[in-house]
Formats: C-alpha cells, structure tokens, sequence
C-alpha cells in the first residue's frame, strides 16, 4: 500500500473527516485483505456493491467485498489476526526450554513456531500447510499441551 492514499477514498478522494462531502459520514473503510488495505468511503462502497458482490480495488486490483470492509486501519487488522493467531499457535506449541536437549533445539523450535504464525497471519501460500501442521500438532500431542498448561 502506497503512502499517498491514506486518510482519503481511493475512488472519490474523500478524506476523513471530510465535511464538504454531506452525503457520507466520512468515515473510511479499509479492504482488510492481505496485500490491499485501500480505504473507502461508505457511500463509494455501497454504489460499487450495489449491482455486484466484488469490484476490484482501482490500485492494486485485489477483490473488495462487503466482508472483508472495516473501519479499523490495515494495521489494527494485522495486529488482531496476529495476535490471535498467536495465542491459538502458542496454546498448541506450548513446549519450553527444559523440554530439550539443548538451547539450540529450542531455539529451532521457536522459530519453526514463528514461521507457521507469520505463514498464517500473512496468508501465505503455505498457510494451509501450517494450519494442517497445527492441528495434527495438538491431535497428536493433546496429553503433553494439556500437561504443559497446567505447569504454568
């Protein structure tokens, strides 16, 4: 995303805040996808959508969709996805330093652990892969995750 269209409406040039446009609230909404995070106004948005379920954002051309608008800025998104995806990835890989054999080991483990959540928050193409690793992680090791959250 480009610095140049923040605060403003891709599609009419309305900024936030702006009172010269009666028509919209002016508050803008962000495409909370992966690789857009263009803003929009309201009343943009509800003509595009209006005889169609996606239209194309004009600068990067990756679908906008009534469901993936919000009001909260790209960053607000990614943070939240972030820490979510966090909590879900770290309840399952929950293992700690004693639990191997060397720092290294752990260390390795924590990355492997930062790959899948960075993999999952960022929609990369192997984020099923990583979703698929999770759950077989907590289906086989469903003892041990439970034993390790009753330690702390």
């Amino acid at each position: 995303m480009e610095d140049d269209d923040n605060d403003c409406c891709l599609l009419c040039g309305t900024a936030e805040g702006d009172s010269s446009n009666l028509t919209s609230q002016s508050s803008l909404q962000t495409n909370a996808t992966v690789g857009c995070g263009h803003q929009f106004c309201k009343s943009c948005t509800d003509r595009e959508l209006s005889s169609r379920k996606e239209f194309p954002c004009p600068r990067c051309g990756i679908a906008v969709k009534k469901v993936t608008l919000s009001t909260r800025s790209l960053d607000e998104i990614m943070v939240k996805n972030d820490t979510d995806c966090r909590r879900r990835v770290t309840k399952i890989f929950n293992k700690v330093e004693k639990d191997f054999e060397t720092l290294f080991k752990y260390n390795n483990y924590l990355e492997e652990v930062e790959d899948i959540i960075y993999s999952i928050v960022n929609e990369k193409p192997n984020a099923e892969e990583m979703k698929t690793k999770v759950k077989k992680e907590e289906e086989v090791n469903k003892k041990q995750i439970v034993v390790r959250q009753s330690r702390r």
